[in-house]
């Protein structure tokens, strides 16, 4: 490997660090694509093991950023994760089986579905959290402002199920999956469901990882020293799109916050 193309995987991973640490999706519904395109020879296991270790850094380096702001919730966020651990182990299992071409449209696909999804469908599942159902939440960040929403966690365990099998296997991370469910599903302020979602990525991500790494995933070093390139972009990236995400204001009203007190 050049040092050239370090430089570049490094400068990307800054741009996947902010992009996916402000919407709290990892990053990795980006970086998988443009591996995909990178390196046309590489196996959907070598581009997956990539992908999950920039997706462990970014989530990494996103919580610590939220929770210093005290944006995550510990107690809903713990038991997604424990939740989606499972299948963050079966889906890593299940992509060395997988033909590239299979994977790619697999990929396109979801993708795709999950575009369609997110501009069609409505909140209406969020009108079920506020009528009271779940267990109520109240989160109070480091300036002062109170979330008051309510969780359905069993509906939240039974989606994170899923989330980590599909997340795994596509090296996508999650949170483009999560953070969505999160605020139209189990009625989540989206200044919480981001921060909340990189808590669960970061656990998943490092089951994720660790799968790849006993199997046997990076095969040679040119797959980790790709990793860690981009992983050095996408700490700092991970930094500033937290930073940027607290001058932004949600657009939604679930996600206004209630003054404390």
């Amino acid at each position: 490997m050049s040092l050239e193309e370090l430089l570049l995987l490094a400068v990307l991973g800054v741009i996947v660090g902010i992009f996916g640490t402000l919407v709290g999706a990892g990053g990795g519904f980006i970086l998988t694509p443009i591996l995909l395109v990178l390196y046309p020879k590489a196996s959907p296991a070598t581009i997956t093991s990539i992908s999950l270790v920039v997706v462990f850094f970014n989530a990494l380096s996103g919580s610590i950023a939220y929770a210093r702001q005290r944006r995550i919730d510990y107690r809903s966020g713990s038991a997604f994760a424990l939740a989606a651990l499972p299948g963050s182990v079966l889906g890593v299992l299940a992509v060395a089986f997988s033909p590239r071409r299979v994977f790619e449209a697999l990929t396109a696909i979801l993708l795709g579905a999950l575009s369609l999804w997110l501009i069609t469908t409505h909140d209406a599942a969020r009108d079920e959290s506020e009528a009271g159902s779940g267990t109520p939440r109240n989160l109070t960040d480091r300036q002062g402002h109170t979330c008051r929403y309510n969780v359905p966690v069993r509906r939240g365990v039974l989606y994170s199920i899923g989330v980590g099998f599909v997340s795994s296997f596509l090296g996508i991370g999650g949170g483009v999956i999560h953070v969505p469910l999160l605020v139209r599903a189990l009625g989540f302020p989206i200044h919480v469901a981001t921060a909340t979602s990189h808590f669960v990525l970061a656990n998943m991500a490092a089951v994720g990882s660790i799968t790849h790494i006993v199997t046997g995933g990076f095969t040679g070093g040119t797959g980790l020293h790709r990793a860690v390139a981009l992983s050095v972009g996408v700490g700092g990236g991970a930094q500033i799109g937290a930073r940027v995400s607290q001058r932004i204001e949600p657009r939604h009203p679930r996600a206004s916050h209630a003054a404390s007190g």
